[in-house]
Parts: C-alpha cells; structure tokens; sequence
C-alpha cells in the first residue's frame, strides 16, 4: 500500500498524535531547563568519524555567486550535528538542544531509515552523569505528556519513570558473558588485547573470524549477548567503556583506563549515546585519523577531517553531550513495530 493512501496514513493517524505531543513535550522540557534551541547545516565537510558509519555524500557546484569556500569540493550529509554544535559550545554557548534530519547511509532494520530525527544537546560545565539525569526527567516527562508510564516495544515493556539502571560495561561483561573485561583492560588500556575476548566469544558460540582485533569482538559480543538483554523492566543506561573505545569522550579522571561514555537502551533497543566530552584537541585529531585508518583498512575509503572542529575543540570548555533517535523514542511509546509507522512519510 502507498504511504500516502487514506488508509495508510489513517493506519499511522495514533502514532503521529503521539509524535506531536512528545516533540512538545520534549521542546517544553528543554525551555523549563534554560536551554536555548539551535539549528545548525546538515551539509558539512566531514560527515563524522565514526569507523562503521556511511554518509551520504554531495558536492557544491563551483558557481561564483554561491561565494562558499568549499565549492567544487566533496560535501556530505551529517550522520549527527555534532561537530557544529561543539563549534557553538567553543563560542561560548552554555545549554543547546536541537532535533533535526540526519542522514546515514548502508544501514537497514525495523529501527533505521536512511534519513531520521535526531535530538542532541549539550551541557556546559557538566559530566556525563548529567545526561543519565537528563534522560530519566526527559523522558518520565514525554511520557506523561503522551499519556503512558510505559514504554514497549514488541512483548517487552520498560516503565518510563526513573530511576533507570546505570550498569558499567564491565559488570554486563561479567553479567552476559562471564568474562572479566576489566582485567582484560588492565592489560593495555590503550589497545587491549583480542586474545580474552575471542575465547569468551568461542565459548558462548559467538562468531569469530581470522584477524579480528579487540573492537571486532567486543561488538560482536554486545550485539548478541549483551544489548538484547538491557532495558526491559527500566531502561539501561550502559556506562564506562574501554578507553580505547572512547570515541569523542575524555578518560574518567578516577579511573583513566575507562571513559566517560554511557548509552541508553530500552527494551533491546539502543536509543542513546552521550559522552563527557574531550576537550584535548591533539588527542581528537590522533583518534580521529586512528578511526579513519580503521575505516580505510575496513571499507577501502576515508572521510576528511574538519580541521576547523579541531581548532574549536581547544576552546570548548569541559562539557556534556548527548544524541537521542527522537524517531525510536516514538516507537517505544506507542509500540510501534517499524519506524514507518512513526514517520510523517517514508523515505
């Protein structure tokens, strides 16, 4: 059926009610926070750095009126606002939130479409536990404005008012696989050793392969053992992973072999990724160039570096940030089964 027949779209009629209610809900939040809504360009010169993430990819014709110094040059879609958010933190910004389209490409679930609403927001002067703050009053908050205490998805069902459970990657290791990834870490924090993780992978009858080097494992065994487990009853905030692992997040200063990254997943489903940000501008450029070797080895092709996210980096001040799926939160409150459901029109 057409997505744009009567009946197709009086079939989506009750999940887009609720989608309304809980992008005001969520805009009411932010106000009552002090925060200050932002929009910034979804066409940018470095998509993200994530390793396993495709972009979308475009160009700016070099027509002299357009007066845009990358004209002629590569340009791609965002995977996330994140770099020029960061750049509006470095120019003094304290609280910002925005929700806007973002665009990932090479993926496809019940979950995922190539284009979806993302909310981000930052903090100024906060750590990350803020943001796992955040999540439980933003969310208990949407939800009553929806008329539901309960967030669902398939038979699974997680209540939406806190507290939710804060549960540090090495406890789910020890938990789910039974393995002690901590001692694992200790070994070399900055690149842990492959050898543990496979042989906790043999013995639960997870997939291994020739070559696979720590990050390789450490997936494979969250993706089967360890997120389809979290967030029913309360949603699961997943904190503290490997250092190695920090992604844009800074070490703990308590505990430097682990960073300040946590996740949100509720019923199986991961909604979040929030980090406590890195503000050591020649650490970003080092694991930004790590992750784009990683890429290249990976997927035979690389994103250029934003070397001006770089020099906004040095002058960010210590912040907090974090990026929701809005469109999966829609799902979870209203039980839909795929996100077309909850979209105005599919791409």
């Amino acid at each position: 059926m057409r997505w744009w027949t009567p009946d197709a779209l009086a079939a989506r009629r009750p999940y887009l009610q609720t989608r309304m209610k809980a992008k005001q809900a969520m805009a009411d939040w932010f106000a009552a926070q002090g925060f200050e809504e932002v929009e910034t360009p979804a066409l940018q010169t470095s998509p993200g750095m994530e390793p396993h993430l495709a972009a979308f990819e475009t160009q700016i014709l070099p027509a002299g009126h357009y007066g845009v110094p990358d004209a002629g040059r590569p340009m791609y879609l965002h995977t996330s606002p994140e770099f020029a958010m960061k750049k509006l933190l470095a120019a003094g910004m304290e609280r910002i939130w925005q929700l806007c389209p973002v665009y990932r490409n090479a993926e496809g679930s019940a979950t995922h479409s190539p284009e979806f609403r993302m909310l981000e927001w930052y903090r100024a002067g906060a750590g990350y536990t803020a943001l796992m703050d955040d999540c439980e009053a933003m969310i208990a908050a949407i939800a009553a404005a929806c008329g539901t205490d309960t967030l669902r998805r398939g038979s699974r069902s997680a209540r939406a008012e806190g507290p939710f459970r804060r549960l540090r990657v090495a406890d789910a290791f020890l938990e789910y696989c039974g393995h002690d990834l901590a001692a694992t870490v200790a070994e070399n924090p900055a690149a842990p050793p492959a050898a543990p993780l496979i042989d906790c992978a043999r013995r639960l009858g997870v997939r291994t392969a020739e070559g696979d080097g720590f990050d390789d494992v450490f997936f494979r065994l969250m993706d089967d053992r360890i997120e389809p487990n979290l967030g029913d009853g309360a949603p699961c905030l997943l904190h503290d992973y490997p250092v190695s692992m920090a992604a844009l997040s800074r070490p703990k200063p308590d505990d430097p072999n682990w960073a300040e990254r946590v996740e949100l997943y509720i019923c199986g489903v991961e909604l979040a990724n929030g980090f406590g940000e890195l503000t050591d501008a020649a650490e970003q450029q080092r694991r930004f160039e790590a992750d784009m070797a990683s890429k290249e080895r990976l997927y035979g092709h690389r994103y250029p570096i934003d070397e001006d996210f770089i020099a906004a980096v040095a002058a960010m001040p210590p912040a907090a940030g974090m990026a929701l799926g809005f469109d999966r939160l829609v799902m979870l409150l209203t039980g839909a089964a795929r996100i077309e459901d909850v979209l105005w029109a599919p791409v």
